[in-house]
């Protein structure tokens, strides 16, 4: 595999456009380049998500594995459900609002702060549209 150097500016901007952790920089260029993704084998994913447990807020239950994504000031950030949490950054939240805050410095409401997409499915949706 051939490997490229970029200067750290650029590294941060690829890091702050991966939607989760398990999204790789060269993920993030194939998006920016409009090139198609390639065929994720869907058992793999099936499988790298299995034994995670759901996280649970407020009585919505959000798989293991869950994607979250929010832009911000015109940054984009990410947190993923994993083991029972939101985690973003390493840091494991409670609430969608509480990571939000984490992102404003400001009272937010999470639920209409974050998009989410759920494992196996390709459509964002704002995470409120999920208590209802």
């Amino acid at each position: 595999m051939t490997t490229i150097d970029v200067d750290f500016e650029v590294f941060k901007e690829l890091t702050a456009r991966r939607r989760s952790e398990e999204m790789t920089e060269n993920e993030v260029l194939r998006e920016i380049l409009g090139l198609t993704k390639p065929v994720r084998n869907s058992s793999a994913v099936a499988a790298a998500n299995a034994g995670g447990v759901a996280w649970v807020s407020k009585g919505v239950s959000f798989p293991h594995g869950t994607e979250f994504r929010a832009t911000y000031k015109g940054q984009q950030y990410s947190a993923i459900v994993k083991n029972g949490a939101l985690v973003m950054n390493g840091k494991r939240y409670t609430s969608p609002s509480a990571a939000a805050v984490s992102i404003t410095g400001n009272p937010v409401n999470g639920w209409r702060f974050w998009e989410c997409l759920l494992p196996g499915s390709t459509k964002w949706k704002l995470a409120a549209e999920h208590r209802r």
